[in-house]
């Protein structure tokens, strides 16, 4: 087949050989087994000879792997026709002129070795520059041709030449190329790729994937491996069958990763105590260090939930079955057994490697309808035996809680709705339920005993961090806080409970919005780190992701570090995995920010879309930010955010006051300031930019008149009717 490329099919392959009647049957096995060895690949009708590397060629070196045993992947490949992407291993000498390191893309010299399969090695060449990913944008046909919308606020929009648009319609979401023609050098765009198109498929939530770079499509070799994964036993597992442990969930969740119960103790020198067991989905007993399922799990890093999807972290035979907690099926189980006095302190716990079946699956909705005299069919029965001993737990645990003080900022969340297209029908605010808090406080129980345990045992980890907010954070507050009359003390030794009491204040006259986003924005942001220094909002000094290991990579390394510690099995973290921690803490860190990104983009494009047919009406808001550059507003029904242009404002000329985050009138001291309630009316809607502008209604309240020098060390600007600048 190598030497005859027109042999491209069994039909061909068989009149070249002559094979015919009872010869068939072995030469279509002798094919089927090729193929299983990689030797010849698979498309549609054709097979043909596993494409080969050439002698020099570009390969990316995963950022994931082994500095000191490097691999690589071809740079061009396509799998749909060239079959599985080959690994190659790179050879670095001593005296190696170029030396590569993980996420490096290099020009290197292949060495295919002997035999029918071809074993690669490759010898650097250079380090070559990645090439930056093409713009993407909607096509918008018009009477001179098309035009690209860029999805980048930033960027500016570009004709498409009638010839360039490929197969993309109007409304698609497109990747494209620049050039530049004429003259004058304008910039065009050239169609490299159509995305899909957000209006007819529903799946505006494309754009953030395709923006911020999500791998959305998992590799061929990442899915037969899930597919060809068995369901675990009970070798090497307690059999914890007999506890009638449930599943507590959203009433829309697809895949569940833990599972409850409790029960009093009935140990006397505990009395009123409670045991609580929280079994989590075993995932490390499937994705096991050096696969292509835990490569791609650890370079996604988290899974990413939108209005119209999920981006999994791992493949649905694995989230949604194997690891899913479902009732009635066996599942393995890494579970914490925790044992609480009355006053909720915790005097013990133990971790098991089990095999569990769930007793049932509940939503928090029918957990709270049974708790409070509402029990249906399924919840009438568990009532007594299972609910009850629950919250008997979880009240005592929340004596401890509120002993430690965590900080006490409960926002509400939005939650949006879409139809059968995959539009908006309704953006609605969730009731915080008692069965809510009772799972948030059993998982963060659970996800401090992984930590202690691993602590106990000196094994690295993954520690869960939130650092104490900075200085400069810290004072713009108190500047704040003192323009509202709320005192805040001047020690920068702050804990949660300091907040905790000026919010207090705030609610008692009325300021308490104001005063939430602004202890919101003085916090640091939560990360994961090698190195601990504790977890400020939950006022916990040691404490790690131990609870969601189906949809968080960081949990995934905890529980290997204590299978690994605890001696529950030979699929723990490895040496190779903990010289790695540091840079796998930076690396998921930055997943879960861009996954956070993605979901408060694809929110706001959802919502612009939503109100782009009501432009001309009013709206009840809440001044959410303010800038030199004008306010930003969240209507009250929705949720959306806009912006109003400072030059827009009354009729004074306005000035920022950074220390009381508002604009405030030269002449007659008008005030608009973060919390503030106002009316605003919709001017213009983007959809694709997910950008909202309003114009102000509502006058501000009357305070002093600006001076001119109050706010900001560096100038400050002012702003008069019809955008005139001072």
């Amino acid at each position: 087949m190598a030497e005859r490329p027109d042999l491209d099919g069994k039909r061909d392959l068989a009149k070249y050989f002559g094979i015919h009647g009872d010869m068939r049957t072995p030469f279509k096995l002798l094919l089927k087994e090729m193929e299983g060895d990689g030797i010849l690949t698979r498309t549609r009708k054709a097979i043909r000879r596993t494409a080969t590397l050439p002698g020099v060629t570009a390969l990316d070196i995963p950022a994931d792997a082994d500095p000191d045993n490097l691999h690589a992947f071809p740079a061009q490949w396509d799998e749909a026709t060239e079959g599985e992407r080959p690994r190659v291993a790179l050879a670095i000498g001593g005296n190696a002129r170029v030396v590569p390191g993980p996420g490096d893309r290099i020009l290197a010299r292949i060495d295919a070795g002997e035999g029918p399969l071809p074993v690669y090695t490759a010898r650097p060449m250079k380090i070559l520059d990645k090439p930056r990913r093409g713009q993407i944008g909607i096509v918008r046909i018009d009477e001179g041709g098309a035009r690209l919308v860029p999805v980048d606020r930033k960027q500016k929009e570009m004709r498409i030449d009638g010839g360039d648009l490929g197969d993309a319609r109007d409304g698609d979401l497109v990747e494209v190329t620049t050039k530049v023609s004429g003259r004058l050098m304008i910039s065009k765009a050239k169609v490299a790729a159509v995305i899909g198109n957000p209006n007819s498929e529903g799946a505006v939530s494309m754009i953030a994937v395709h923006n911020l770079e999500i791998p959305y499509r998992f590799p061929a070799s990442v899915l037969k491996e899930a597919e060809a994964a068995k369901e675990a036993s009970l070798r090497g597992r307690e059999d914890w069958r007999h506890i009638p442990l449930i599943t507590i969930d959203p009433p829309d969740a697809k895949d569940h990763d833990d599972a409850v119960h409790a029960e009093q103790d009935t140990d006397k020198a505990n009395p009123g105590g409670h045991i609580v067991t929280v079994a989590i989905a075993d995932v490390a007993a499937y994705v096991q260090p050096g696969t292509a399922l835990d490569r791609e799990a650890y370079l996604r890093g988290n899974s990413v939930y939108f209005p119209d999807r999920v981006v999994p972290m791992l493949p649905e035979r694995i989230s949604n079955d194997l690891c899913s907690l479902k009732e009635g099926e066996n599942r393995p189980s890494l579970a914490v057994r925790m044992v609480f006095d009355s006053d909720g302190r915790k005097r013990r716990h133990s971790f098991h490697r089990v095999l569990f079946r769930s007793a049932a699956k509940l939503s928090y909705q029918q957990v709270q309808a049974a708790i409070d005299g509402r029990p249906d069919d399924k919840t009438g029965p568990l009532l007594e035996p299972i609910l009850k001993p629950l919250y008997a737990a979880y009240a005592a645990m929340l004596k401890a809680r509120d002993k430690r003080g965590p900080l006490d900022l409960d926002l509400p969340e939005r939650k949006i709705v879409l139809d059968a297209k995959g539009m908006v029908a309704d953006v609605r605010t969730p009731e915080r339920l008692e069965a809510m808090r009772l799972i948030e406080e059993m998982m963060i129980a659970a996800n401090v005993s992984a930590a202690e345990t691993l602590e106990k045992h000196r094994t690295a980890l993954l520690y869960r961090v939130h650092d104490t907010p900075s200085r400069e954070k810290l004072n713009a507050l108190r500047e704040f806080l003192n323009s509202l009359d709320l005192p805040f003390g001047k020690s920068e030794a702050v804990r949660p409970g300091d907040f905790n009491r000026v919010l207090d204040k705030a609610r008692a006259n009325g300021r308490i919005q104001q005063v939430s986003e602004m202890v919101l924005r003085s916090q640091a942001q939560a990360e994961y780190a090698h190195e601990n220094y504790g977890h400020f909002g939950l006022n916990l000094d040691r404490y790690a992701h131990f609870t969601s290991p189906i949809r968080r990579y960081a949990d995934l390394i905890v529980h290997r570090a204590l299978i690994a510690a605890l001696k529950l099995g030979d699929d723990g973290l490895t040496d190779a995995e903990v010289a790695r921690l540091p840079a796998i803490a930076s690396h998921i860190s930055g997943t879960e920010r861009r996954a956070m990104l993605a979901e408060r983009e694809t929110s706001d494009r959802l919502l612009a879309q939503f109100l782009a047919g009501k432009i001309g009406a009013e709206f009840d808001g809440r001044i959410s930010g303010v800038t030199r550059s004008g306010l930003f507003v969240r209507l009250i029904e929705t949720g959306a955010d806009g912006f109003i242009p400072a030059s827009t404002l009354g009729q004074d000329y306005y000035r920022f006051v950074e220390e009381m985050q508002a604009m405030v009138g030269d002449r007659g001291g008008e005030t608009f300031r973060i919390g503030d309630d106002v009316k605003v009316r919709l001017i213009e809607a983007a959809p694709v930019a997910g950008a909202l502008r309003f114009e102000l209604l509502s006058e501000g309240s009357r305070g002093k008149p600006s001076s001119g020098k109050r706010g900001s060390k560096r100038p400050s600007r002012s702003y008069g009717p019809k955008g005139r600048r001072r």
